[in-house]
């Protein structure tokens, strides 16, 4: 029996900073669920200003950010503008693929290599596809 992963871990390419100054840059986000979608739509910041629309969202699947476990609309808020799009790319990556990895190709040697894109933000990790061909 298959089992859907729905869970994905990321690390953000900057980090968020809290107010006593600590960087949190590892964190973990689920797959989406319709009322993930939904809900912030009836939100009134949103109605208000349709492009906090991600904000609502991000805060409703990232499940972890460092320690902090309840990641609320304000630390989505105090990301850096790098971080948030990274995790609207990282969000559309697991929810219309259902992995975090992808298949990229060398432009020198043409070899085929898996990409986590999890790890973009920090270090990045390929793993060589078991269909890498070389040309």
């Amino acid at each position: 029996m298959e089992t859907l992963r729905t869970e994905f871990d990321f690390t953000l390419p900057r980090g968020y900073v809290d107010n006593e100054g600590n960087l949190y840059k590892n964190g973990t986000m689920r797959l989406a669920n319709a009322i993930d979608e939904i809900a912030p739509l009836r939100d009134p910041r949103v109605r208000a200003n349709q492009a906090y629309l991600v904000i609502i969202l991000l805060s409703r699947v990232i499940t972890r950010l460092g320690t902090i476990t309840d990641v609320t609309p304000k630390h989505v808020e105090g990301l850096f503008a790098s971080d948030l799009a990274y995790l609207q790319k990282f969000y559309r990556q697991i929810n219309e693929n259902g992995t975090s990895q992808f298949s990229v190709q060398c432009p020198s040697c043409s070899t085929e290599f898996e990409v986590d894109f999890g790890q973009l933000g920090g270090e990045l990790q390929a793993i060589p596809s078991t269909s890498s061909t070389k040309r």
